[in-house]
């Protein structure tokens, strides 16, 4: 719910709409009521979410600069109904100006049904990034035990004796990977540490800082941290949390390049991560890094062709 407050602040405060009539803008998010969660059942993430807005709108009349104030009423934000069917009232202080109302009524609605559905897919989306998806098998040494016994390979392994209590005294476990990428080494190491391939792969605006003690910030805010080791085309150690992590709590991810001529063996370890976020952090490096990043290098090498 404190999450929605300010993402909804977010997008719809500040929106301008233009018009002939004149120009109008969101002010200020007057009233929230309301709230929102995210529950997961059988695997599926299951949204609710109930909202009551009263938005403050400004506006300039265009042929005579008179200024006026209004508000939009947003009932019923809900998963019950679609933002298109959505109720959205127009409102206007006394007087004149009536050009503006009809320029918010119109335009005005369409940008902020735009705004209400990048909330709604920011919460789909940025808030469950790395959220806790159930599991079959229990948390903690009955998981490690169970994936221990089941044979998994090397890649996937989770060993018991990596299930540790650190940081805010919660269960850990240590997650490893290895991947191969047809890029040499110092390509693949350059699009972890150079900010402007990390935002093409992760479709983001980034803060990296290729340093020692540098920050780390990708996708929205959502993952956080610090490069703590560095050693050019062979080695990264970053300081690593997501956002719905106990608060102050990182893993500890090793990034080892070993180069294999034309290709590249990424050998992946995390430790430190909550055993409650194992499966959502494990898909997070697959999906929305290491997929991505060889999309990123399929384009590159298309575009060299």
């Amino acid at each position: 719910t404190s999450w929605s407050k300010s993402k909804l602040k977010e997008v719809l405060v500040g929106l301008v709409v233009e018009g002939e009539a004149g120009r109008c803008e969101i002010s200020d998010l007057k009233h929230v009521e309301g709230e929102a969660s995210c529950n997961s059942r059988k695997g599926k993430l299951i949204f609710f979410y109930e909202w009551n807005l009263r938005l403050g709108w400004k506006g300039t009349v265009k042929e005579s600069g008179e200024k006026h104030k209004g508000s939009v009423e947003i009932p019923n934000l809900s998963e019950e109904n679609e933002v298109d069917d959505t109720e959205i009232n127009v409102s206007k202080k006394k007087g004149e100006g009536d050009v503006l109302k009809d320029l918010m009524r119109t335009e005005g609605t369409t940008k902020v049904r735009e705004a209400l559905r990048d909330y709604l897919k920011a919460l789909k989306t940025e808030f469950t990034l790395g959220m806790i998806l159930p599991t079959k098998a229990a948390v903690g040494q009955e998981l490690a035990a169970e994936r221990k016994l089941s044979g998994n390979t090397v890649q996937d392994s989770v060993s018991p004796q990596s299930l540790e209590i650190v940081g805010v005294k919660i269960p850990t476990v240590k997650i490893l990977m290895r991947e191969i990428f047809n890029s040499p080494a110092d390509e693949l190491y350059s699009i972890f540490t150079t900010k402007e391939l990390v935002q093409k792969f992760s479709k983001c605006p980034a803060v990296i800082e290729a340093e020692k003690g540098g920050k780390l910030q990708m996708f929205d805010g959502c993952v956080s941290g610090e490069y703590a080791e560095l050693v050019p085309s062979q080695r990264i150690v970053l300081k690593w949390r997501c956002r719905n992590w106990p608060d102050e709590h990182y893993a500890t991810v090793a990034l080892n390049f070993k180069d294999m001529a034309a290709q590249t063996e990424l050998q992946f370890e995390c430790k430190g991560v909550p055993v409650s976020n194992e499966d959502s952090t494990r898909r997070c490096w697959k999906q929305q890094y290491f997929e991505e990043i060889r999309i990123l290098l399929q384009q590159s090498q298309d575009n060299m062709e």
